[in-house]
């Protein structure tokens, strides 16, 4: 009887320990504790959690009136939490205090429950909701329907082509605006400013990846020469790029060749594909049937090649380099009105 109550109190703590974790109220990180990921939170954010959060010690039943000590460390007693600490103890240079949240923890000698400058990380596997499950079975769909690409439909091909350049375009445009705006703020009045400060973390949640504005800067503020080397650096970099910067024909046979794999990819279909093979095998000769042979050993097919495939192929060539020479004439034309 007291094996089943003490199981009861145990499984008591176990749920408190999952309400509270799944709480939006308990500001928690995640963190490497001996190469493994954990989820940790503050000392002193779980005394407020409790104080802002009473109702959440209902769980508790009969414990419910334990202090807030009382309650970590049971919870530390029955391993669903286990006390940190950093593994950097000394502030960086340039910063002027130690990191709020340490991306590296340890584990801390005495496992007692502190108010001040204490960590605690989760040592149970949470549960997973339902739509993390779906998503993880809906990935060997989405590979195969990677697989599947050359063979969707012509207007399939073209929302996919156009929704994955937009999506590479919006990501090149936010990266480049953040960087233009750091470096004009760096330069003009001495700030490290990042929009969007988590976009590039690999551990933050959906909430922190697309905040805006970032945390106050802590850093001491860079000296007048740093910013005049670095505004310095960037006018050359931006002078060479303008410099090395290819002209019109190039840009053309550039633009032609890209539109030429681009175009192979979207008309490619198993029907073209499978009558090219077909057009592409020997016809078969009857072994009864006598061969004329040349004095060279060769048959007259073999000697002779098609004329309308290498015309065809001879003219489209020739377009392509006139259409390129008429290029380059242009631009050529255009440097000699410039330089004059």
């Amino acid at each position: 009887m007291q094996t089943l109550k003490q199981a009861a109190k145990k499984d008591v703590f176990q749920l408190f320990a999952e309400k509270v974790r799944d709480h939006k109220g308990l500001v928690s990180r995640w963190a490497v504790l001996q190469e493994t990921r954990v989820e940790y939170f503050r000392g002193k954010d779980f005394v407020s959690f409790l104080k802002n959060h009473p109702e959440i010690k209902d769980i508790l039943e009969s414990n419910k009136n334990l202090e807030v000590e009382e309650i970590v460390d049971t919870l530390l007693s029955k391993n669903l939490l286990v006390r940190c600490d950093r593994v950097v103890k000394t502030v960086r240079p340039g910063k002027k205090k130690l990191s709020t949240w340490p991306a590296h923890l340890e584990i801390f000698p005495d496992q007692v429950f502190s108010e001040s400058d204490s960590f605690f990380a989760w040592t149970f596997v949470k549960q997973r909701p339902l739509w993390q499950t779906l998503l993880s079975l809906s990935w060997p769909v989405l590979t195969l329907a990677i697989c599947l690409f050359p063979i969707y439909p012509h207007g399939c091909k073209l929302l996919i082509l156009y929704s994955c350049a937009g999506l590479l375009l919006l990501i090149f445009s936010l990266l480049s605006l953040r960087a233009t705006v750091f470096g004009a703020l760096y330069i003009i009045l001495g700030k490290r400013v990042w929009l969007f400060p988590n976009i590039l973390a690999e551990e933050a949640t959906l909430g922190e990846l697309f905040r805006l504005w970032p945390n106050k800067d802590e850093e001491e503020r860079p000296k007048w020469t740093t910013r005049l080397f670095y505004a310095l650096l960037a006018v050359l970099v931006i002078l060479l790029l303008r410099h090395h910067a290819p002209d019109e024909a190039a840009r053309a046979r550039y633009q032609k060749r890209m539109s030429n794999i681009i175009d192979d990819v979207l008309e490619w279909s198993p029907s073209l594909a499978l009558s090219g093979m077909m057009e592409k095998q020997p016809t078969l000769v009857n072994a009864t049937e006598p061969n004329d042979f040349t004095d060279s050993g060769q048959t007259d097919s073999e000697k002779v090649p098609p004329a309308g495939d290498e015309g065809g192929e001879t003219i489209l060539e020739q377009h392509e380099d006139e259409e390129i020479k008429n290029i380059e004439d242009a631009a050529d034309q255009h440097q000699h009105q410039d330089h004059i």
